[in-house]
């Protein structure tokens, strides 16, 4: 009764947000929606067994059954969701999608009998009942078709945005109405301090809009710059063939990958997973869908054919050290400042460059002893119609 009587002091505006902030509440913590497929036979598959088998195959894959099993849990090798390390085993996603539509003998196959040493090793005493790997089958078929758990603000940054906002609501409304606070200025601090995290929270998600600094995507291929550049010491101009003389440094076909891999058919780490999916885009002339790392914005002009053909820039300058990478990443954040600063850093080498024969000012000024450096700041770099045209 206390409490009801309580409520009915309560000041309408705020009987207002705290109802919008449960509705916001519920409708951000609804499940993502899933993805849709136009494979309708595949669906109606799934739909034709029941949610239980489903979730028992979920439950063995993820080692939640058998509960006396003495083996590795599927999942332990074949992983759900990204890490930040290179995981060489094939993962949930890339075998679903392999044997979606598949008969059951021939994912049976794969899984007692895999291609590989090893994978074989890692098989070595996997048991399981032919009833329970059709459920593992049919819940991969179901990832085939959903994909994986689409990602989003994480909770934490969620539930402080809110909290934060709800401060500052209430700061303002003892602030207008209530005057419950015994300082005023504690009230107003409130109101500052949460408007300056708020605004700075939004500026930061702002700003990652347009930059995507260690930005370390999946790709359909597990490719490690490690084993080719570094290990194996292939040049970056071998494989990334228009460097030298095109905007963009080009992508290898697959034509160039079987100049290797037409002998090399297994891989120390990935076995032979990966590099049958080379062979078949090869084949097939499918082309593979590579996620783009390093993008700019539309209305930034960049050549790789000005940097690394005229000014000899080596590549790990913007892009790291690449030879040590496994999983590629975005080292620089790729923004205007990083460009401006590296212009005026970087020293041009003038003498043995036919290029620069054309700035006879500074080459007599270089001879003269009037100046004794040339950077690219000096011969226009940071002109805005350089880059913006």
């Amino acid at each position: 009764m206390r409490k009801v009587i309580l409520l009915r002091h309560v000041p309408l505006q705020l009987k207002a947000f705290i109802s919008l902030l449960f509705l916001f509440i519920f409708l951000i913590s609804g499940n993502p929606v899933k993805a849709q497929t136009t494979d309708e036979e595949d669906e109606s598959a799934i739909e034709s067994h029941s949610h239980n088998d489903i979730q028992r195959g979920e439950r063995f894959f993820k080692g939640l059954l058998p509960k006396d099993r003495k083996f590795e849990s599927c999942v332990s090798c074949h992983i759900l969701s990204k890490s930040d390390t290179m995981n060489w085993n094939p993962s949930a996603m890339d075998i679903a999608s392999k044997f979606a539509g598949k008969d059951f003998a021939d994912f049976q196959s794969a899984v007692m009998q895999p291609n590989g040493k090893k994978m074989e090793a890692s098989h070595k005493d996997f048991k399981i009942e032919e009833e329970d790997l059709k459920k593992v089958k049919l819940y991969l078929d179901e990832l085939a078709i959903t994909g994986p758990h689409s990602v989003g603000p994480t909770i934490n940054q969620i539930v402080i945005f809110i909290l934060l906002g709800l401060l500052m609501t209430l700061a303002l409304l003892d602030l207008i109405f209530f005057h419950k606070m015994k300082y005023r200025f504690v009230t107003i601090l409130i109101l500052l301090v949460s408007m300056v995290v708020q605004v700075k929270m939004i500026a930061t998600a702002a700003i990652d809009l347009g930059r995507s600094q260690n930005y370390a995507p999946d790709q359909p291929i597990k490719f490690s710059h490690k084993v080719h550049a570094g290990d194996n010491q292939i040049d970056c101009k071998y494989c990334h063939t228009t460097v030298e003389f095109n905007k963009s440094a080009g992508i290898p076909a697959m034509e160039l990958c079987m100049n290797c891999h037409v002998l090399v058919r297994e891989g120390t780490n990935s076995g032979k997973f990966e590099i049958a999916k080379v062979v078949e885009a090869n084949e097939t002339k499918k082309p593979v869908a590579w996620v783009r790392l390093h993008n700019l914005p539309d209305h930034v002009f960049f050549s790789h054919a000005q940097h690394v053909g005229v000014a000899k820039v080596d590549c790990k300058q913007c892009h790291g050290a690449v030879a040590e990478m496994d999983i590629m990443k975005q080292t620089s954040d790729l923004s205007m400042g990083w460009c401006i600063n590296c212009h005026r850093d970087t020293k041009v080498n003038f003498k043995d460059n036919a290029y620069y024969d054309s700035y006879m000012k500074l080459h007599d000024q270089l001879k003269g002893g009037g100046i004794d450096t040339i950077r690219a700041v000096n011969i226009g770099a940071n002109d805005c119609m350089r880059c913006h045209y």
